[in-house]
């Protein structure tokens, strides 16, 4: 039997020393400082956060489970303690236009301050006000005000009474005004009299009546401008009095918020206001309680301070992270209240938003979650680029007619917003979304490998001990810690680089945890470990166990043992997004004489992808360049994935069509015990793939399940030998030689082992066989010739 390249069971996987580790266990380990293996992220991230420009916001691109968010929310943290508090800010009543909240900014802590201090006014309002109405200097104006009315009042009507008298009549005053009868010698007549008098005297009276009237109407204008004067002069009394109470505390008030505009002219607003609505201030006197008529809410709540933003407490610029960026959440909110069946609202139900929460710092926030929400990612993009935003509902925003509400006026905001998403989104938004590139300048870009070394190997040990420190596990004695860093090659494919999905590490450690407790040991050992990543296994592998029936009750027709001609044991993966396996799929390969080349079937059928199509093109090129130099490439060729009914695509398989194609041309058989994965370019070299230790495992318990031979094995590309990370099982089988890996470089390579033939030998059958091929094409094309003659002779 011919010996041929194959891997020896120690290139199978990256193995662990447990010797090599100092410690006992992980407790001993020196918690690990920063983020691991992200170098070019950690310095794009340095560099954004020093940017202080409302363009350069950040994007963090790349896998789940790389730490992005984490790092996100401790770097942003750290650097925004080194940063100024930003200002308060507040809503307050708009005495102008109250549909319009005035927005008022001020130091950190001065919000607060001002919020009390309206508070302690309007309480002050309400005591001293009333106290200064019902003071005896206020009665006794007020009642000189009253008298002198009175005095004028009294004054007007006896002038009317006496001037009624002259002309014969009797003045009455009544509910509804002056009455006048007429008098004949001192004595009120009837009306009886009245008809009896002559006309003339009759004529007479109703003359007299009339100027009496007239006088009257005059009398009454009087008494109208004497009562609007005297109530002039109780208002003007009583805004003295309000002014001599309100004046000094607003004035006191002024003297400390002098520094800021908005709030010193607010309170002229509400010194003004106050004096107007004075008489709002109405007391009921008790002995000596003083009982405020009016609630708080109906009249003095317009005096209250909305503390919107409150600083007071920060230290440093504000880090905001919104798991939940709808748009209510980011850009805040007014809220209503039903009072008898109606909404009703005022400013200080005004509620912010993280963008308003985090005006001055850093808000962070799921780049898929804020696209997926209506109207939020459009609107984030107008705050950046404006530095400015408003509180409207999202019924507003869509130009749905909206309940009458507040318009609050629009905050400066300065902000640096950080993303957080895939590097997939990350280029959609790029290509798609001409805004994002001009409002997100800094990608930091995480890896999810780094390099095998022996600094990146102790820091994942550090990540491990500072873990489980941290979330109190059992801490891992050298052995587990050794199997969990295998594992991690395999979490990163490959035996020269760490994974640093760190997620897949941490689902590990919880998972050896909780086995640990059930054997009732103080340490994860490796026994632990390995239980934890077998159940994971077993718990999300159903599917792979349903296909592995399908082909060992003889569903899915295969072979291991024999050899066959035209027929071939490929290799796929399938990712079910919790689980990846190998695959087996039989393909076979009919030739015959004929000109349509090679065909695919699967493309046929409408169940190929494009990479699948573009791999069989790349066989016809390569044997035209082998065969086809002297004659033109004369045949046709099917191939086709054997009860395949889901569809094909990628070009792992190219190079496992060409040994069926060669095979059926050359009528060699192939070995059905060895399977094939790689693909092929058009000089006959073979290509990396990916999935390659899943798609050996997938042959492998195939093979163990018939029975191991010892002449069972796979072909795969030798660049691939490094991406080997197997398990147990094959590598024992492999060191017992009963299982085989062949790294191969090109398909004459790979012939030789599926055949125990030399290259040279099925090549000269498959010239012979195209020969043959060529030779039946123009016997048929001279027969065919010969009989048009005859036609034309006839």
């Amino acid at each position: 039997m011919r010996k041929y390249k194959e891997l020896p069971y120690t290139h199978l996987r990256k193995i662990y020393n447990p010797k090599h580790f100092s410690f006992k266990t992980t407790a001993e380990i020196k918690s690990v400082e920063g983020i691991v293996g992200q170098e070019r992220a950690v310095k794009a991230m340095e560099f954004g956060l020093r940017v202080k420009n409302s363009r350069y916001n950040i994007f963090l691109a790349g896998l789940k489970g790389t730490g992005k968010t984490s790092y996100a929310q401790k770097v942003v943290a750290e650097q925004a303690k080194t940063e100024n508090v930003p200002d308060d800010w507040c809503y307050v009543y708009n005495f102008d236009n109250p549909g319009r909240p005035i927005a008022v900014n001020m130091p950190p802590g001065m919000g607060k301050i001002f919020c009390e201090d309206m508070d302690e006014l309007v309480q002050d309002l309400l005591i001293e006000i009333p106290k200064a109405f019902s003071g005896d200097d206020y009665e006794r104006r007020k009642n000189e005000i009253i008298k002198e009315y009175q005095e004028d009042k009294n004054r007007l009507l006896d002038e009317l009474t006496e001037y009624s008298k002259k002309n014969g009549f009797l003045m009455k005053n009544t509910s509804t005004g002056f009455a006048f009868a007429p008098l004949i010698e001192g004595e009120i007549i009837s009306d009886d009299q009245y008809d009896d008098l002559e006309e003339e005297q009759r004529n007479e009276i109703e003359r007299k009546a009339e100027e009496v009237q007239i006088k009257a109407a005059e009398l009454v204008r009087k008494l109208k401008g004497l009562e609007r004067k005297a109530k002039r002069k109780v208002i003007e009394l009583g805004n003295m009095i309000g002014l001599f109470v309100v004046k000094p505390v607003i004035d006191e008030m002024l003297d400390k918020y002098r520094k800021y505009d908005k709030v010193t002219e607010y309170l002229r607003k509400v010194q003004e206001d106050v004096i107007e609505k004075i008489y709002d201030f109405d007391i009921e006197e008790g002995e000596e309680v003083i009982v405020v008529k009016k609630t708080e809410s109906s009249f003095t709540k317009k005096y209250k301070v909305n503390l919107f933003v409150d600083n007071s407490n920060a230290s440093g610029a504000p880090v905001i992270v919104e798991f939940n960026p709808n748009f209510s959440n980011l850009f805040g909110k007014v809220e209503y209240e039903n009072e008898q069946g109606t909404l009703k609202t005022d400013f200080t139900m005004i509620k912010p938003g993280a963008i308003h929460k985090a005006n001055g710092g850093y808000l962070i926030i799921q780049a898929n979650r804020v696209l997926s929400n209506l109207q939020a990612w459009d609107t984030l993009k107008r705050t950046l680029e404006t530095g400015e935003v408003g509180i409207e509902s999202l019924r507003t925003q869509l130009g749905i007619v909206d309940i009458e509400s507040l318009r609050p006026e629009p905050m400066p905001v300065h902000i640096k917003a950080i993303l957080i998403g895939n590097s997939h989104l990350y280029h959609l938004l790029y290509t798609h979304d001409e805004d994002f590139e001009k409002l997100f300048k800094i990608k930091v870009d995480f890896d999810s490998v780094m390099e095998v070394n022996v600094e990146n190997e102790g820091r994942i040990v550090q990540f491990i001990g500072s873990y489980c420190e941290r979330e109190g596990l059992r801490h891992l004695d050298p052995a587990g810690v050794a199997k969990v860093l295998e594992y991690n090659h395999r979490f990163a494919g490959t035996q020269k680089k760490f994974s640093i999905r760190f997620n897949k590490i941490i689902d590990i450690l919880i998972e050896a945890d909780t086995w640990a407790e059930l054997d009732s040991s103080p340490i994860i050992t490796e026994r632990h470990v390995k239980k934890a990543f077998s159940e994971r296994v077993y718990r999300n592998s159903k599917l792979e166990e349903k296909i592995e029936e399908s082909y060992k009750n003889g569903k899915i027709i295969m072979d291991v043992i024999d050899r066959r001609i035209g027929r071939i044991n490929g290799l796929s993966v399938i990712d079910v997004g919790d689980h990846v396996f190998g695959k087996l799929s039989v393909i076979t390969a009919t030739t015959y004489a004929g000109n349509k080349g090679i065909v695919n079937i699967e493309r046929e059928a409408e169940m190929s992808g494009s990479i699948h199509d573009k791999g069989v093109m790349i066989l016809e090129g390569y044997l035209s360049e082998l065969l086809a130099q002297e004659h033109p490439l004369s045949l046709t060729a099917k191939i086709c994935f054997e009860q395949s009914y889901g569809g094909v695509d990628g070009d792992s398989a190219s190079s496992t069509e060409l040994y069926a194609l060669l095979s059926s041309l050359s009528e060699i058989p192939l070995k059905q015990s060895i399977a094939v994965t790689g693909s092929v370019n058009q000089k006959g070299e073979i290509q990396p793939v990916g999935g390659v230790t899943e798609k050996i495992e997938g042959f492998f318990s195939i093979c163990n399940f018939y029975g191991l031979t010892g002449q069972q094995g796979v072909i795969i590309p030798y660049q691939n030998i490094n991406d080997l990370v197997l398990c147990d099982e094959v590598i024992i089988a492999v060191r017992s030689g009963k299982f085989h890996i062949y790294p191969v470089e090109n398909i004459e390579e790979g012939m030789e082992i599926l055949t125990d033939k030399p290259f040279r030998l099925v090549y000269n059958a498959v010239k012979g066989k195209l020969e043959q091929y060529i030779s039946k094409s123009k016997d048929k094309s001279g027969e065919s010739s010969e009989d048009s003659k005859s036609n034309k002779r006839r």
